[in-house]
């Protein structure tokens, strides 16, 4: 494990003190949550721009056309 030290302007260091204490966690973990959450989303977009690179429009077109001719499940209409 290793150590960072860490600058915030005081009107948010006052927020993640404040939203800590909420949860109670602490400092630590709630600043541990706060990049893990970061970089799961940036991973997550990473992710799926490489396979939208990757796909071909002929092949979902081809998956499409073998998807069988039903009505919509009650629950799935477009709102």
């Amino acid at each position: 494990m290793s150590n960072y030290a860490l600058r915030l302007p005081d009107s948010l260091l006052a927020y993640a003190r404040q939203v800590a204490q909420e949860e109670s966690v602490s400092m630590n973990q709630f600043f541990v949550a706060a990049i893990a959450e970061k970089v799961s989303a940036l991973k997550t977009e990473a992710y799926f721009r490489e396979r939208q690179a990757r796909g071909e429009p002929s092949g979902f077109d081809a998956w499409l056309a073998a998807s069988p001719e039903l009505p919509p499940v009650p629950g799935d209409e477009v709102r």
